[in-house]
């Protein structure tokens, strides 16, 4: 937990700007990205700060999974249902801007401006899935 971390103070609820979304996990949080890049665009965030996607392990695994599981489950509570058509990912350091761990969940994929396909795209140098 850390003061400076604006994920930790918004998972603790210190954030009364950012809006939590129901969550089905309570070591979860899901909020409206502030710069959103497509449509529906959210982060989930582990409520226990975490490093970015580099510190992560094989103990991790079941945590990344309940954060797509969040994801989806979002995307389904905002009437979006096409789940081929959807991004999920983490930035790749240094190209995340926060450093404890948020997967980003965006859709429609297909609707992607320029700059977020780039920003956002699978598997490049900076974004992986």
């Amino acid at each position: 937990v850390d003061g400076r971390c604006v994920f930790c103070r918004i998972a603790r609820r210190q954030e009364p700007r950012t809006a939590l979304l129901p969550c089905q996990y309570e070591d979860l949080v899901c909020f409206r990205d502030i710069r959103p890049g497509a449509p529906h665009h959210y982060l989930v965030v582990p409520v226990e700060h975490m490093g970015n996607c580099k510190t992560l392990k094989a103990e991790h695994i079941p945590v990344v999974k309940r954060m797509m599981e969040v994801g989806k489950a979002v995307l389904q509570r905002n009437n979006f249902s096409d789940m081929s058509d959807i991004r999920m990912g983490f930035h790749w350091p240094p190209f995340c801007s926060i450093s404890h761990l948020h997967l980003h969940v965006l859709a429609p994929a297909s609707q992607l401006g320029f700059l977020s396909r780039l920003v956002y795209r699978i598997n490049s140098y900076w974004f992986i899935t």
